[in-house]
């Protein structure tokens, strides 16, 4: 038994050396030279988003500091070259758009504007994929033609509204005329605007939520409808505790995705109505374009009313998740 314990000193005492050297090399060393080639294939993906994300995030957070507009910022002019004459400033691009009622205004209506168009689109996404997730004749065709919307680009479907809801020559206006009713004014009145915005904007996604949500159904196993059917559930009850929570992983990200793109949905609100009328329309994501290219070109209140965007964005995203987490949803 010595002898044999004398043998296994020294393969333990290398043991510990080979521990003891890559305690010294950081918990990473042994990661990086087992999975090099993975870190190879990631490189070239965080590279681009470095550049093409991080880059301009850094360049927006330094602008958002100083008084940048159009008139003190570098340029080059055929040979001459003017340099850049803006300043640094902290903290007073954010204490300006904070101190602006117009702000609040306009963050309002964004949130209004977002709530309305996410509960639409779940809501009636939802219905459709249930609608389809029945056996129907044309089952196919109905999904082709109700995806159209998403599939064209946003700008082609918003001048196509915008053409139907002009208010002398419309495409609504027309067909009201013609069944003796009163016309609206869609664009032109502030609230009905705001109506056809949010309308427009449920239009574009609701094809995405409906595919999203009809995928969700089709992975919910027939088995437990029928448990339930056997045991009397009503067709509520059956909505209510089983398609309901077996759609919580879907529809969890459908809402997430939809609150962060109607947040910054410009297409819509630009080509539609460019914001009127007097602004009544106006969300933070067209104003900040229009600081930046329109007007008086203030570059650093729009990189300001950018960060802004932003942040409230991870705080909605951060208190949604959070408040699935207590729920116990694990994202």
């Amino acid at each position: 038994m010595a002898t044999g314990t004398r043998r296994d000193a020294p393969g333990l005492a290398a043991d510990r050396t080979v521990r003891g050297r890559r305690r010294a090399a950081g918990p990473f060393a042994g990661r990086w030279s087992a999975h090099w080639y993975a870190w190879a294939m990631v490189a070239p993906v965080l590279l681009v988003m470095g550049v093409l994300i991080g880059y301009p995030l850094l360049r927006g957070v330094y602008l958002s500091l100083t008084d940048a507009t159009e008139a003190n910022v570098g340029r080059t002019i055929g040979m001459n070259t003017i340099p850049a004459t803006y300043r640094f400033v902290g903290l007073d691009n954010y204490a300006q758009i904070f101190s602006d009622s117009a702000f609040w205004l306009r963050l309002g209506w964004t949130c209004l504007w977002t709530v309305a168009s996410v509960t639409l689109t779940v809501g009636l996404g939802l219905g459709l994929a249930m609608l389809l997730n029945r056996r129907l004749r044309f089952r196919g065709l109905y999904r082709v033609v109700l995806i159209l919307p998403w599939a064209a680009p946003a700008f082609v479907s918003t001048f196509i509204w915008r053409y139907v809801l002009n208010n002398d020559f419309g495409l609504a206006n027309g067909m009201l005329r013609a069944a003796g009713l009163p016309t609206v004014e869609w664009l032109d009145d502030p609230t009905m605007a705001k109506v056809s915005v949010i309308l427009v904007n449920v239009w574009l996604g609701i094809a995405f939520n409906m595919v999203a949500l009809l995928g969700g159904l089709q992975s919910v196993p027939r088995e437990l409808y029928e448990a339930a059917r056997v045991d009397g559930a009503s067709a509520w009850q059956q909505f209510r505790n089983i398609t309901l929570p077996m759609l919580r992983p879907v529809s969890r990200t459908v809402i997430l995705l939809g609150t962060i793109w109607s947040f910054n949905q410009f297409p819509v609100i630009f080509l539609l109505t460019r914001g009127g009328p007097n602004g009544a329309t106006e969300i933070l994501v067209t104003a900040a374009y229009r600081d930046a290219f329109m007007g008086l070109r203030d570059y650093s209140g729009s990189a300001a009313n950018g960060m802004v965007i932003l942040v409230l964005l991870v705080v909605m995203a951060s208190l949604y998740l959070r408040s699935l987490r207590k729920q116990g949803e694990v994202w």
